[in-house]
């Protein structure tokens, strides 16, 4: 095997290893369904509808036997945003039951009843865009020219809220609160079906940028509205529009509370979840369905920020509100406003709940997330036991356990707590066996994975050092759950390099103050615990050469990789920069402004973590590596360093790759970014 060369090729055509994976689930009220999406196998890019119902799993829908179109424009920036790695089927919609399905293909609206499997398509007003099916299975709401729509299943359509401007869409998200947020959806119906609560969004006084390919000279620029640090946001409101054709704002005070991570409607009505500017406070908002009328229903308040936990917040069978809070340095459940999970036990994501039980994940070790449930006669009690990373969906007594380990991925059914089958993954196992060693690096414990040459023999020579981190917030690589970043740190470890792995300071699962040390100061921290940890392996590795140290990363990683030769060469030799955000000011309003402020009232924060004015400094290899087309992290960061660096004559690389975005899915470029970054970091340290 050549495993220089087999990898990078499997990496690419399994698009990163995502590719055969189970992904959507959706369990039936009565928990006798359960749908969810999977590709064919680990190189079939191709989405399929699946059902998992008596202990087996059968296809619904298989779209690559449907002839497909061009994807609406409004559908693609939503897939991109969702970070989607597959085509055909890769979202759906489904009623309560789990009966009927309806999903978007092409811009066409199609429905499927599980029973029959047979697909048939729904007449619609345009092209469509996020099709939601109502719970009863009766109507689909969807979004066409900016415009939400209702259809019956025969065709029977109707407007319910028309965009008043060109910058105006009813039914959809914006892009802070999709790409800094987690919030991709902007409809959801009433149980009853008799009403959508819809989110409006004008964009009129969010700057314009322009995106244009330079490697296709005749196709003109993309214009995105993009809010950059320090500028204004979407205007987002919320309205309650029902089918009888009435209307009510929901009433609350939008120039404190502009954002909107969170909404929905559940059996006890409408609700949102609205923060602040300077996201020191978060409410949870009642909404009044007949009147718009808001009452508070929690809030929390933070001196640096309120951290958004997926899920939250929800309700229980009897209104019951489930949300978190931080106390005693740890992010706790609160069912109704008391505490209910202990110190030390750190909450990720909030799952659900059914009846009066809360279905949740986290842990009080950072490298695992386990999947755990509430309830007010059992207490907590923590479902998985297997170190790794696991998640969960749940209905009618079904779960369905989706876990992430040292031995791949898996998924469980369980039926009122018995076995009641698995669904396959169909992901490829890596050509190179990923065998990291798991570290506790210096005072601060800095949880770490070191990845070493299978074909090494200790003492037996020095190797280089890769240090391969993303290093930043929201995000950990040094976990039990191994995916394809440990893959590729594997890989390269078998071209010859000690490859470290550590999460830092900003971090998710050490609590909330681990979280918050870098306010402020997104670098410094992220800078010093890689230099910590690398001294640290090298004291228990005597065989790592501190004299040859690299360090590459995407997105933050790479900002970070650039960070580390420009502002401590004396410790970091070479290094590649991947979409790395090189002035913070580029960077959208609520992702950046939770950790650095408002440029306009804290601007040293923004020049102390920009690395613009560090160019002068650069006295070790660069390579800067930027998607042309990437919205994300705009190319004009790459360009802008780089311009920099040629000003005060320090030589560098850059590799433009044209066409990509921040996800780079084209085979070919994937396979040979890798080599080429082999290559460039062997060269930059070769003695």
């Amino acid at each position: 095997m050549d495993d220089a060369r087999d990898f990078p090729r499997q990496y690419a055509r399994t698009r990163s290893f995502s590719l055969g994976a189970p992904n959507r689930f959706t369990v039936s009220a009565d928990g006798a369904r359960v749908l969810f999406l999977r590709t064919g196998g680990g190189a079939d890019p191709v989405s399929a509808l699946w059902v998992h119902e008596d202990g087996a799993e059968r296809v619904l829908v298989d779209v690559s036997r449907t002839a497909r179109g061009d994807v609406p424009a409004a559908e693609r920036v939503r897939r991109e945003r969702a970070r989607e790695s597959a085509v055909g089927l890769v979202s759906y919609s489904a009623d309560a039951e789990a009966r009927t399905v309806v999903y978007a293909l092409s811009g066409a609206l199609w429905a499927v009843r599980v029973a029959d499997g047979v697909p048939f398509s729904v007449p619609a007003a345009g092209p469509v865009v996020d099709p939601r099916l109502s719970p009863d299975g009766r109507s689909v709401a969807y979004v066409t020219g900016g415009a939400l729509h209702v259809v019956t299943l025969d065709g029977d359509d109707r407007l319910l809220a028309a965009p008043e401007g060109p910058d105006i869409t009813y039914g959809l998200t914006d892009h802070a609160s999709s790409e800094s947020m987690d919030r991709l959806r902007g409809h959801w119906w009433a149980p009853d079906g008799s009403a959508v609560l819809a989110a409006r969004v004008d964009t009129s006084r969010v700057q314009r940028w322009y995106l244009s390919d330079p490697a296709d000279p005749s196709a003109p620029p993309r214009m995105v509205r993009y809010p950059a640090a320090g500028t204004a946001n979407a205007d987002v409101s919320l309205h309650v529009l029902s089918l009888d054709g009435s209307r009510a704002e929901a009433d609350w005070d939008r120039e404190a509370f502009e954002y909107v991570p969170r909404a929905g409607w559940d059996a006890h009505g409408p609700f949102a979840a609205v923060q602040s500017r300077d996201q020191r406070t978060l409410r949870t908002l009642a909404v009044d369905p007949a009147t718009g009328a808001t009452r508070v229903l929690d809030e929390q308040r933070d001196a640096a920020w309120v951290e958004l936990v997926p899920g939250a917040p929800c309700r229980t069978a009897s209104g019951a509100l489930v949300t978190t809070h931080d106390e005693q340095d740890t992010r706790r459940l609160t069912v109704a406003g008391e505490a209910v999970t202990p110190v030390g036990l750190q909450v990720r994501e909030v799952l659900g709940a059914e009846g009066e039980s809360v279905l949740f994940t986290g842990g009080g070790e950072p490298t695992e997330t386990h999947v755990w449930t509430w309830s007010p006669d059992a207490g907590c009690v923590r479902l998985t036991t297997t170190p790794g990373v696991h998640t969960a969906v749940a209905g009618g007594g079904t779960t369905v356990l989706v876990s992430r380990t040292e031995d791949g991925l898996s998924v469980d059914v369980t039926k009122k707590g018995e076995p009641d089958g698995s669904i396959t993954s169909l992901v490829e196992r890596p050509v190179v066996p990923t065998r990291p060693v798991h570290l506790r690096l210096g005072e601060r414990e800095l949880r770490s994975q070191l990845f070493l040459p299978s074909w090494h023999t200790p003492g037996s020579a020095e190797l280089p050092v890769l240090l391969n981190p993303y290093g930043g917030q929201q995000m950990q690589l040094a976990t039990r759950g191994l995916g394809w970043p440990a893959h590729v740190s594997q890989w390269f470890a078998e071209q010859g390099f000690a490859v470290l792995v550590t999460d830092g300071r900003g971090g998710p699962g050490r609590g909330p103050a681990w979280e918050k040390a870098i306010r402020g100061d997104i670098l410094t921290h992220a800078l010093d615990d890689q230099v910590d940890a690398v001294h640290a392996a090298a004291a228990d590795f005597p065989d790592l050469d501190l004299t040859r140290v690299a360090i590459r990363g995407w997105s933050f990683g790479g900002f970070l990789a650039a960070g580390a030769v420009l502002r401590r060469p004396d410790v970091f030799h070479a290094a590649v920069a991947g979409a790395a955000p090189t002035d913070q000011r580029l960077y959208d309003t609520h992702w950046k402004e939770r950790y650095l402020g408002h440029p306009d009232e804290e601007p040293e924060n923004y020049a102390r973590c920009s690395l613009i004015a560090d160019a002068h400094r650069l006295t070790r290899p660069l390579l800067l590596v930027h998607g042309l087309a990437d919205d994300n992290v705009a190319v004009a960061h790459t360009l802008r360093l780089s311009a920099a660096l040629l000003a005060a004559g320090r030589s560098h690389q850059v590799l433009p790759l044209p066409g990509a975005t921040h996800m780079v899915t084209r085979e070919d470029v994937a396979e040979n970014l890798l080599v080429f970054q082999r290559d460039f970091l062997k060269k930059s340290l070769a003695r």
